[in-house]
């Protein structure tokens, strides 16, 4: 099923609307669906390298506003909606991340929580919906989504850029290890940023 899936989504990339599909995928991943739109990012930027940039804009609006609206099913329609969503994924009580984040350092080890789950494979949608369900502070929020999601989507789209096709292979081999990376440094510049607002 899930394959299924991701190889429509690479057929979307070739679609005269590739944009605005890319831009409907990128939404809905960040609330429910499976496939990250790396996916789409990858064969777009190979067919037309130029536009690397505004492939990379796309994916990062739409996928920020789609976090919102995951938060907003997290905040208001957890229980109809978001623990359905929790169950397609395998976690059967997601009570436990009320109790998580209000223990001491909790704002912090959420804050770390969900930057990894922008940059890494870890399923984002989770986060955004436990985000809304746990009152995560909103400003914070569209500010992490934007630095992760951003910078995922702008290096994955450069990457493609510079070295086409060969990409794919290297973020088998590598993905994970600059993931971590860039993981850190987000963290870093999102703490210094908390520390300067407070």
């Amino acid at each position: 099923m899930i394959k299924k899936i991701y190889d429509k989504c690479v057929q979307w990339a070739g679609h005269k609307y590739a944009k605005p599909l890319l831009a409907f995928e990128a939404f809905i991943e960040s609330s429910f669906f499976p496939i990250p739109p790396d996916v789409m990012i990858i064969p777009m930027v190979v067919a037309k390298r130029k536009e690397f940039l505004r492939v990379a804009l796309i994916a990062t609006i739409f996928s920020v506003l789609g976090a919102l609206f995951g938060y907003l099913i997290g905040y208001v329609f957890f229980n109809e909606i978001g623990i359905k969503i929790f169950e397609i994924y395998g976690y059967e009580d997601p009570n436990f991340l009320k109790e998580k984040f209000s223990t001491t350092g909790g704002f912090f080890s959420w804050l770390g929580i969900l930057v990894t789950a922008g940059f890494t494979p870890l399923p984002f949608k989770l986060l955004t919906i436990s985000s809304g369900f746990i009152h995560f502070n909103l400003l914070f929020f569209i500010i992490i989504c934007i630095l992760t999601r951003g910078s995922r989507f702008l290096i994955v789209s450069f990457l493609t850029y510079k070295f086409g096709q060969k990409l794919g292979p290297f973020l088998e081999k590598e993905g994970a290890k600059w993931s971590v990376i860039l993981t850190v440094i987000v963290l870093i510049i999102i703490a210094g940023v908390y520390f300067l607002i407070k």
